[in-house]
């Protein structure tokens, strides 16, 4: 049970593995300014970073799940980095279906919906880990600009207009859930940039160390096509962002 190896070469580097930056991670702790000792589960929780830097900064404990078995020792030795290793740790597993052995604080899932189908069923799931009043977490891309076309959807990975849904309207499905959008800290151009063009980077040079792997042609037709396909499509019309939610 792993990622696939391409995942983790295409960001190897990376401390968050959505296109948000680390700096807004610590924007959005400092807007819900989670009490000393409040309980986490971040379920796909990549390298950690949200846990690592809220541990260090506002005293949280918690828990991750990820299903990368990379991704989940970065995120240890993350901890281990920041002194936080005592309040966090990193599970190897498989997220979907994940529910907490007692009820947390705050539960989250950010970037990684499809372990319940889509942001309802995600939702959903994080509902049976998160205790009454709890808050609620999850990372989702939308629509900035309505894609013209079949080749807009498909790079930006989706297969109809329907799979994202303009911002007004995804906070409105969060309400039809039965939520009150409390907080959001939304990407950037820049955002996607950091994400993106890191990515480029990363690949460039596992391709310099390793021309004849399996995966340097389909690693090569990325770098070379990837950048501009990004540049045309994705930055110009894929949003993302993170939501705070609460039950009403």
């Amino acid at each position: 049970m792993d990622l696939p190896r391409i995942f983790t070469i295409r960001e190897s580097s990376h401390r968050v593995h959505n296109p948000i930056t680390t700096d807004k991670l610590a924007t959005l702790g400092r807007a819900l300014d989670p009490e000393p000792g409040t309980r986490v589960l971040d379920l796909a929780s990549g390298s950690g970073e949200l846990l690592c830097i809220w541990a260090r900064d506002h005293r949280i404990t918690g828990t991750g799940v990820d299903i990368s078995t990379v991704f989940t020792e970065k995120a240890r030795a993350r901890a281990a980095e920041l002194g936080v290793a005592d309040r966090v740790d990193f599970v190897h597993g498989d997220a979907a279906g994940y529910i907490a052995d007692e009820p947390v604080d705050l539960a989250a899932c950010i970037g990684a919906t499809w372990i319940g189908g889509g942001a309802a069923g995600t939702v959903e799931l994080l509902s049976h880990s998160l205790r009454p009043g709890g808050v609620m977490l999850i990372g989702e891309p939308y629509w900035r600009r309505q894609p013209p076309d079949q080749d807009t959807l498909e790079a930006c990975h989706a297969v109809s207009e329907s799979d994202f849904r303009p911002l007004p309207e995804l906070i409105e499905q969060f309400g039809s859930l039965g939520y009150d959008v409390v907080e959001m800290v939304l990407a950037d151009q820049d955002s996607w940039d950091r994400y993106r063009a890191a990515q480029w980077l990363n690949l460039r040079r596992w391709l310099d160390r390793n021309p004849d792997d399996e995966l340097s042609a389909e690693i090569r037709a990325e770098l070379t096509e990837g950048p501009a396909r990004y540049a045309r499509y994705e930055r110009e019309y894929l949003g993302w962002g993170i939501f705070a939610l609460m039950g009403r």
